[in-house]
């Protein structure tokens, strides 16, 4: 015969005077956590008790029930309760909804007070994000959610943008296959279909930190401290439709600019607004950008021009601007610290007397109407003007006596006698976000290679004027393919293939390597003939000394120094390769004692500081420099603190890690590439590349 089972009975429900409840001493919550008793307090008196209270008959010696009950379960919920009380908002003799415990179970209080606390499960975050987005779809404001549930508006507003991720993403956080710190890194983007897509990419690899999902999510955008955002405003680019990207949950710098076609149209309409107002001065042309690269005027001629004149009024500004600085210096000269109003004062007139002294040129018109101007955007956003570059095309520009500029002021009579229109041509070119992350990362992949393409030229130069180390380096080649069976094609195979440099730095040209070669190749091009015969007559016939020179000369143009990126795919080549090329290289380098000193290169902000990350640039100086000197730098903005360095660095001899030369010890690869654990730290796989992008004019009337 089966056993019935026992029926489950609960404990009674009533409502019980509030001046009849005592807190009981069996409660076994003793630290405080969680929402306040007065924020719990004010949340009662808003929606009410929405839980009962667990109480205990109280009976006093003899086991007669007293007519009061304790509350093993429940006494945070009675202190809000009695503090609602004092404060006269609650009659005492207000009933309280309360489950009866009988007095004879063998429950102990504690154990009730132990269960309701152990066995609560908490909320978890999606259902609270999602309880959000239900109150502000009913029409409550982030402020009124923020007030109801005691917590700060911007909490609200990242509870809110986390629902805004993709439903596929946050399923997957629910069934925790992601974690918060991902979660909360996809709302950088409103694009659930982007975010997916990142999240495909990346499910399935090795690195999936927040960073990383931030970073692809923003990839093809522009940071709103660019040059270019700051010139145009935000407020500007958010008026003509443009969104901005923000992360509500960490500093992002004010965010990102999402529509990059859309900035650099309205950057490129403002900036000719701009050129077509400088065109009035009657320019023959201007040249707008951004930003242009280094060395731009390379090959134009700078006229020279006179200050315009101070008037009368603008010299008595200008001398009463000196005394009073004079007279703050002299008062305060004592100080330890100057007094905030003081210091800011004193830039304000710093700053004015900067402005009398960069005053507006006068120019010959007569040269302006051959001369052109480069209109473009400084690194703090504001609007640079170069005035006053000739073309060397336009020197023998004339124009006849009785004519000149136009009446509207842009324009200028060519020497026909026909009306020239100022031609304003309009380019640009993209930049990198300045990475203000603390941490030293590997040099740009693109760097890098042109860096080593410095290297591998200035080697080319030396090696030419060593015949015994190119004598060496070619017989090392022809031993390795002899009994080495290196490479067994063709008859003897010992050429020499022109190495070329698919990526360079636009000084790379003017550097002193460059011309030494070309004035040496230029040399011997003249004196060697073009037919075969003769030119076999030729180097039969020269001295021993030409010979071996002319030899150092074409086993120059073999050298390859360049670093590559490698492919493990095998087209191309592979890591191996480049790690031996590089070690190769450096022997070459010492037999040679090439110094990239002494061969003329220097840090600029163009070819090194401003292509590399604030920790790096700081690195540098305090190779350099010392530890003081880079702590005087620290606090500056990325691009002025690039241009500090290039100050402080430009005469101390401070070379780029691939720049340096190597000692034996510092190469793990022998010469038959034997392997090596890791290429060096600047050769490694860097996950912030250039996105350097070629100029694209566009021209304009």
């Amino acid at each position: 015969m089966a056993t019935a089972s026992q029926k489950v009975t609960l404990s009674s429900s009533r409502d019980i005077p509030f001046n009849k409840l005592v807190l009981s001493q069996a409660n076994v919550r003793r630290v405080k956590a969680g929402v306040s008793i007065e924020e719990l307090a004010e949340d009662i008196a808003h929606r009410g008790l929405l839980q009962s209270l667990n109480v205990r008959p109280v009976v006093d010696n003899d086991g007669n029930e007293t007519g009061m009950f304790e509350i093993p379960a429940g006494g945070r919920r009675y202190r809000a309760l009695e503090l609602l009380a004092k404060k006269k908002r609650l009659a005492k003799t207000t009933p309280v909804p309360c489950i009866v415990r009988e007095g004879s179970t063998d429950i102990s209080a504690e154990e009730d007070s132990l269960v309701e606390n152990v066995q609560r499960a908490p909320l978890h975050p999606l259902d609270q994000f999602r309880a959000f987005r239900t109150l502000r779809e009913q029409g409550l404001s982030e402020e009124e959610i923020a007030a109801r549930f005691f917590v700060s508006v911007n909490i609200v507003k990242q509870r809110l943008k986390l629902v805004s991720v993709s439903e596929k993403l946050l399923d997957l956080y629910a069934e925790d296959g992601m974690t918060l710190e991902q979660l909360m890194a996809f709302t950088v983007s409103a694009d659930p279909a982007r975010q997916e897509q990142v999240w495909e990419a990346i499910e399935h690899g090795w690195s999936k930190e927040p960073y990383q999902i931030r970073r692809m999510l923003t990839e093809n955008t522009v940071r709103v401290s660019d040059r270019r955002v700051r010139f145009l405003t935000v407020d500007a680019y958010e008026e003509a439709g443009g969104t901005v990207m923000r992360d509500l949950f960490q500093d992002d710098d004010g965010g990102w600019i999402e529509d990059v076609p859309l900035l650099e149209r309205l950057v490129a309409d403002k900036l000719k607004l701009e050129a077509e107002t400088i065109a009035e001065e009657g320019w023959k042309w201007i040249e707008v950008a951004a930003d242009f690269p280094y060395g731009h005027t390379h090959g134009l001629r700078q006229l020279g021009g006179t200050p315009v004149d101070l008037t009368d009024e603008e010299r008595a500004s200008r001398e009463a601007l000196r005394e009073e600085f004079d007279r703050l210096e002299a008062e305060y000269a004592a100080a330890d610290e100057l007094p905030d109003e003081v210091d800011e004062r004193l830039g304000e007139i710093e700053a004015a007397l900067e402005a009398f002294e960069d005053r507006p040129m006068r120019y010959d018109p007569a040269e302006i109407e051959r001369a052109g101007t480069f209109v473009s955007i400084r690194h703090d956003g504001q609007l640079s003007v170069d005035r006053g570059y000739v073309r060397p095309e336009d020197e023998a520009l004339e124009t006849d006596d009785d004519t000149g500029a136009g009446v509207d002021g842009n324009t200028a009579t060519d020497r026909d006698g026909a009306v020239q229109r100022t031609v304003i041509t309009v380019g640009g070119e993209a930049e990198s976000p300045d990475e203000e992350e603390d941490t030293v990362k590997p040099l740009p992949e693109r760097l890098v290679i042109e860096l080593t393409a410095h290297r591998t030229l200035a080697l080319r130069d030396t090696l030419a004027n060593n015949p015994h180390v190119a004598m060496t380096a070619l017989l090392h080649k022809l031993v390795r393919d002899t009994f080495r069976h290196v490479s067994a094609t063709g008859c003897l195979e010992a050429s020499v293939r022109h190495v070329f440099f698919p990526v360079q730095a636009t000084d790379l040209k003017d550097s002193l390597s460059a011309k030494s070669v070309e004035e040496r190749q230029e040399a011997w091009q003249a004196d060697l003939p073009s037919d075969d015969e003769a030119l076999w007559e030729k180097i039969d016939g020269l001295d021993e000394a030409s010979r071996l020179t002319l030899l150092a000369h074409c086993v120059s143009f073999g050298v390859n120094a360049l670093y590559e990126k490698a492919n493990p795919y095998g087209a191309g080549p592979t890591f191996h390769g480049v790690q031996q090329r590089i070690h190769e290289a450096d022997r070459l380098a010492r037999a040679v004692g090439l110094d990239m000193v002494e061969v003329g290169w220097r840090p600029t902000v163009d070819n090194y500081f401003g292509r590399v990350t604030k920790p790096r640039i700081l690195e540098a100086v305090r190779e350099a420099k010392g530890e003081e000197t880079a702590q005087l730098i620290d606090h500056l903005k990325k691009p002025d603190m690039a241009k500090e360095a290039e100050r402080l660095l430009a005469d101390s001899g401070w070379l780029p890690e691939p720049l340096r030369l190597s000692t034996p010890d510092d190469v793990n690869a022998g010469d038959d590439g034997a392997d090596s654990d890791a290429l060096p730290a600047f050769l490694a796989e860097d996950e912030d590349a250039d996105a350097d992008g070629d100029p694209q004019p566009v021209a304009a009337e």
